[in-house]
């Protein structure tokens, strides 16, 4: 309790402070003649004012994957390896209605596949698996439009189905006996809610609030090579593993450009989150009252290379989840990425749990990313050592290591494909092998 309370008041203190230096500038300006008004008078003072028009990355603090950055990405024109792009030339009556729907009523929105297939060279059951996803999502901002004061409405839906395997790839890694996730969001579990929230972004975007059904994932210990849909697919190189991040369901979030540099984020989710029953998570968030909190103090270059260039800590605490007999808990993690000649990028990350749920108790990883096609491809190692948990897998385990290399290609504008090695190396839960290779291929068509 002490832990929660702590981390509850070192987030909410410095809101109130900053919603009260907002409410006094107001005040301030308003008092003012017009002539004497300044810039140095502006609710951000003497800082950078933060575009938060809809040409910009939409949420200054949610990750590469959320819903914001992955339309400023889908809207941007990228290099491709083939020029001629057929299925967005078909498709150019619906892209110029998407463009017309935003400019005239604020309402961005877009549909991708994803689809993955995984193959392991040894397994205690099934060794190949595969799923694809299909989203359609959106931001609709309908408060203070270009003001810096943007309320906006963001939504998501999913269908995650198998493709003619028994099992989908966020389970082969049970499968294979690695305490892990080979993958994390290609799973068979039908249709979700993953995002259903309020946005609003005050004192001239250097503070942000959201508030409905959120994704933690998308805005917790995130860095450039985080998302799942475009970056590495173990989960020890996307959200740190130490950190048990609940699944979408109801929560509060909102992060504070403290400076030009420093932000702090902080918030709380449902624990019990269920995106297949959205409003069983609205019960539970009331009725059974269990919930993840964390905040994060981090330092960024920009807010244009946020994700490039983050250095930041988090600390959690979970609730215990009585009816999953799931333990409270709580942990630390650290995270640096850098870029370097606008190509390379190296990342450094670790985290420590103390129960709470997290699939490992200790995760160092460290790796680096080589950017092609002008930002549009990339090549990225990442190298990991783990300590499996022990409330989760037993006592007596060994700790294993995991490497994986991917090459993303942008095929056509509207196309990318990954292939993707994973090597796990002293399984934890299949102690008979030293080594077992995972083989895969992601792809992405977006429109």
């Amino acid at each position: 309790m002490k832990i929660k309370l702590v981390l509850f008041l070192a987030g909410i203190v410095p809101f109130v402070l900053g919603m009260s230096l907002y409410a006094y500038s107001q005040e301030f300006n308003a008092e003012q003649p017009e002539t004497a008004r300044s810039s140095e008078d502006s609710p951000a003072g003497n800082y950078e004012e933060v575009n938060t028009s809809s040409d910009e990355s939409s949420s200054q603090f949610g990750g590469p994957n959320s819903v914001g950055a992955t339309l400023k990405r889908d809207e941007t024109d990228k290099p491709s390896i083939i020029k001629y792009d057929p299925f967005k030339s078909l498709l150019t009556p619906y892209f110029n209605l998407q463009k017309r729907i935003k400019n005239k009523y604020g309402l961005a929105f877009s549909f991708d596949y994803h689809a993955l297939i995984q193959t392991a060279t040894e397994s205690l059951g099934d060794k190949t698996a595969a799923s694809g996803v299909v989203r359609f999502f959106g931001k609709w901002e309908l408060v203070g439009r270009d003001s810096g004061n943007t309320g906006s409405f963001v939504f998501k839906v999913e269908n995650r189905h198998r493709l003619g395997t028994d099992i989908a790839p966020v389970a082969l890694g049970s499968e294979i006996g690695y305490a892990g996730l080979t993958t994390t969001t290609f799973s068979d579990r039908g249709w979700e809610l993953t995002n259903l929230f309020w946005e609003q972004l005050l004192f001239g975007g250097r503070l942000e609030f959201i508030a409905g059904v959120v994704d933690t994932t998308d805005y917790v210990d995130v860095y450039s090579m985080a998302d799942p849909w475009t970056g590495f697919d173990n989960l020890v190189f996307q959200n740190n593993p130490t950190i048990p991040l609940p699944s979408q369901g109801v929560g509060v979030a909102g992060g504070l450009l403290i400076t030009n540099n420093i932000y702090i984020l902080t918030g709380f989710a449902d624990t019990n989150g269920d995106p297949t029953d959205p409003w069983e998570s609205v019960n539970t968030f009331f009725d059974q009252s269990e919930y993840f909190t964390h905040i994060e103090l981090g330092w960024i270059s920009s807010l244009e290379n946020k994700f490039t260039d983050n250095v930041h800590v988090t600390a959690w605490y979970a609730d215990k989840r009585e009816k999953e007999d799931v333990p409270n808990g709580w942990g630390i993690a650290a995270s640096f990425n850098r870029l370097f000649a606008d190509r390379w990028e190296p990342f450094v990350r670790a985290g420590y749990a103390d129960d709470g749920g997290a699939l490992l108790e200790k995760d160092i990883s460290v790796g680096l990313g080589y950017y092609t096609q002008e930002k549009s491809g990339l090549i990225a190692l990442g190298l990991s050592w783990g300590e499996p948990s022990e409330e989760n897998f037993g006592v007596g385990l060994e700790d294993q290591y995991t490497a994986e290399l991917f090459y993303r290609m942008q095929i056509l504008q509207s196309l990318t494909v990954t292939p993707d090695v994973q090597l796990l190396i002293d399984p934890a839960l299949n102690p008979q092998e030293d080594v077992i290779a995972v083989f895969g291929v992601r792809g992405r068509l977006a429109f």
